[in-house]
């Protein structure tokens, strides 16, 4: 009867930790709402990866043959050797998206590539706290507040910190309402909070809503490469619903096709999240870098619009506006209307906010591609 007990005589101190921590991201996920659909299965995967002997990992029998365990299989094929799984995810994400409110007001395309700024900023406190380029430039990514993106940056770079880079990034972008208006306030005055943007939404045409994401695709491939797969899924999942003659396609994609690969991402991703990978001292630098990264995307978009409304005597943009320009959608959105009501009741700024937001979603996936290519060549010139 010796070997009931195997199991739990095998447990060790790191994997009771990682219990902890797979327990917090369920409560966070069903106690709170923050980002269940991946929360949730991401804590449960974390548990189940860190059972002894556990069957959802490889494992040698025997007689030395392997036995794949169903995790690590999804982890093999569906992120390291091809990405897939961030990259379809992409494909829902885009079919979410109404570029409406961006194309009627471009100025704020300049928000959404300001509060990327985060992002290089944390790489070179990283780099300056030890961490090397392809780990640095993995966490910064943290600051997109893109989940998909900060996994396939830090898996393509082969960081050694998917799992806590995965489980900051997701995590921090499920708290913007926490983060975000302390962040914001701390930069900006009640009165630059109460300014008004009375809403004009321009004619849009159908025809450039349809051009549109081609021609984004087309620029970030020839500026940024490697940024095709990333940007190229996403206005693909934005074509599909713009092109208005594939409804049930839409629809698959906003909703089945999201749902099911967010929940295997999270479960697969856990595979990251082994006690021997993850409880380390990186990994709390790690999470304070990523909510430095956070912070750090916010403050620089608000304070580049301040900056912007200098040159602009009329049409000024309400400087929380350039907060919005992380990948948080539409989570960022709906946190600046509501300080603009808070401020002044009669402030609404859903729709500007908006724009800025969608901006930061084709932002972030460019600065991933960005800094994919920055190390590529970095990498071959060392």
């Amino acid at each position: 009867m010796e070997f009931l007990w195997q199991g739990v005589l095998s447990i060790t101190p790191q994997q009771l930790v990682m219990y902890v921590v797979g327990g917090l991201l369920i409560w966070l996920a069903i106690e709170k709402g923050f980002e269940p659909a991946l929360l949730l299965p991401m804590g449960f995967g974390a548990i189940l990866v860190n059972l002894p002997l556990s069957g959802v990992i490889d494992q040698a029998g025997a007689g030395g043959e392997v036995t794949h365990g169903i995790v690590q299989w999804l982890f093999q094929v569906g992120i390291e050797a091809s990405e897939a799984m961030p990259i379809l995810l992409f494909i829902g994400i885009g079919a979410m998206i109404d570029f409406g409110p961006l194309l009627a007001d471009p100025r704020l395309f300049l928000c959404g590539a300001a509060a990327q700024a985060g992002i290089f900023l944390t790489v070179l406190l990283a780099t300056v706290l030890g961490f090397d380029m392809k780990d640095a430039a993995s966490i910064g990514i943290i600051g997109a507040a893109d989940g998909p993106t900060s996994i396939l940056v830090s898996q393509v770079l082969g960081s050694s910190y998917v799992g806590a880079i995965a489980v900051a990034a997701y995590s921090y972008m499920a708290m913007v309402p926490i983060i975000q208006p302390a962040a914001i306030k701390l930069v900006t005055t009640q009165n630059e909070r109460a300014m008004a943007m009375p809403y004009a939404p321009g004619r849009v045409s159908r025809r450039l809503r349809i051009l549109f994401p081609i021609l984004v695709t087309v620029v970030s491939g020839l500026v940024a490469p490697a940024s095709v797969a990333l940007v190229g899924f996403l206005m693909l999942g934005n074509l599909i619903r713009e092109s208005g003659v594939l409804p049930t396609l839409t629809r698959t994609a906003q909703n089945e096709l999201a749902n099911l690969i967010t929940l295997l991402l999270g479960v697969t991703i856990s595979f990251s999240m082994r006690a021997d990978q993850f409880v380390r001292v990186e990994t709390l630098m790690i999470l304070c870098l990523g909510l430095v990264a956070f912070v750090l995307d916010t403050v620089v978009g608000v304070l580049f619009v301040k900056a912007l409304n200098l040159f602009m005597p009329r049409r000024k943009i309400n400087p929380m506006i350039g907060a919005a320009g992380i990948s948080a959608f539409p989570m960022s959105a709906r946190v600046i209307e509501k300080l603009g009501q808070e401020a002044d009741p009669r402030n609404h700024l859903l729709m500007q906010a908006t724009g800025a937001n969608v901006s930061g979603q084709i932002a972030s996936v460019v600065a991933g591609g960005v800094i994919l290519q920055y190390c590529a060549a970095h990498m071959i010139g060392g």
